[in-house]
């Protein structure tokens, strides 16, 4: 195995199944991607390999970081593995340069090296599985998946990593049950850039309420419309921000229901423009069924918005109710609506609630700080003791 350098820099290599640089909606790779850029900061060479296209190898230099894209061919359910195969003939090609390998999951290959290999798995599939929405037959099918195909990929990735990391206590605890072995994973948590989403103030006098997310299974937005219609008599409107396989069955509903004056979607909103509906919301409501650690909670929480969201998964870890946030049951809208009323009449609870959780982002959820977990886990290793 390789040492470290003397002045203790690192050559890394990191795997990833999404693409890079990331398109929209891509929680994954926007993790890759403030934490390779923060790696390279502090001195280290990293290099990203994902998936390419049918052709051969290519590879490009991005703000320093080296992307590598090996072919990728779509052979389901084997992609894959055939996948990995081109991903490890790749990394031998490159022979000496890495001290490291990280992969982050899920779906990336789960190769066996000579390196050592760190891996961050950032969902346990079978838990998001368990608390998805079944409302057509593509949900059925994802769902199935994920016991068919997912538990048996992070299992040998599992079973090929020196070490384990995950970015909540709650996706730790379902590592530990859905997967033989008596693993520990190490928490090392989720990021915002903090000096990019900044408190302000609002620049409007309406009242709306901001959801950010994926239109998909799992995140409650059945829920959410049923708080809507709860609160028909006031004069509060939402936003949803994002894009996905329910928007069609949300708007129908919507307009099944009358309400298409007080809700509206935005679709995919730009990094500019997102900020801008943070700060001018007057509280963001999250009702998700499951989750490992949303970014968009990460996001409301650093601009300092009131957030309303789920006591679930890595939410958990986050929110503390009545501190910095308000925690309320998955499934129940009646509970959404009451804690959103709450803090429409009270502003200075919203600027208390808001404080607070521009607080926890700077203590604890910057990309500095995830960074340096991951610097920690990198150095733990025997190889670079």
């Amino acid at each position: 195995m390789t040492n470290l350098n003397d002045d203790h820099t690192m050559r890394i290599c990191i795997i990833t199944s999404t693409p890079f640089p990331p398109g929209k909606h891509n929680g994954i790779a926007n993790y890759v991607l403030n934490t390779a850029n923060k790696l390279v900061e502090r001195g280290h060479s990293v290099t990203i390999i994902t998936r390419g296209s049918f052709t051969k190898t290519a590879s490009e230099i991005v703000n320093n970081v080296e992307i590598v894209r090996p072919p990728f061919i779509y052979i389901y359910p084997f992609h894959v593995h055939v996948h990995g195969l081109f991903v490890k003939k790749c990394i031998e090609a490159l022979g000496n340069r890495f001290d490291i390998v990280h992969v982050h999951s899920p779906l990336s290959p789960p190769i066996k090296l000579f390196l050592p290999l760190v891996s961050t798995i950032h969902s346990s599939l079978l838990g998001d599985a368990q608390n998805m929405e079944v409302v057509d037959v593509k949900s059925l099918a994802t769902k199935l998946q994920a016991w068919s195909v997912g538990h048996r990929l992070i299992s040998e990735l599992i079973k090929n990593s020196d070490l384990v990391t995950t970015v909540s206590n709650a996706v730790s605890y379902e590592l530990r049950k859905y997967y033989a072995g008596n693993i520990q994973p190490v928490v090392i948590g989720n990021g915002v850039d903090e000096r990019s989403f900044i408190p302000a103030e609002p620049q409007n006098t309406g009242n709306y309420v901001l959801y950010v997310g994926r239109l998909t299974y799992k995140k409650g937005l059945f829920d959410l419309l049923k708080c809507a219609t709860l609160l028909r008599m006031t004069n509060i409107s939402f936003v949803l921000a994002g894009e996905g396989e329910l928007y069609a069955k949300l708007r129908k509903q919507v307009r099944d229901i009358g309400l298409q004056d007080r809700i509206r979607f935005e679709g995919h909103v730009n990094t500019k423009d997102l900020i801008r509906l943070y700060q001018n919301a007057s509280v963001f409501v999250f009702p998700s069924y499951y989750e490992g650690l949303p970014t968009a909670i990460l996001e409301a929480m650093s601009v300092g918005l009131p957030v309303v969201a789920t006591h679930v998964g890595g939410i958990r870890d986050v929110i503390k109710d009545g501190e910095n946030g308000i925690s309320i049951p998955p499934g129940a809208p009646e509970r959404m609506a009451e804690a959103i009323s709450v803090l429409i009449q009270d502003r200075e609870l919203r600027k208390e609630l808001g404080r607070n959780a521009r607080r926890t982002i700077e203590e604890s959820y910057t990309w500095d700080r995830v960074t340096d977990r991951l610097e920690n886990c990198y150095s733990s290793l025997s190889a670079f003791k």
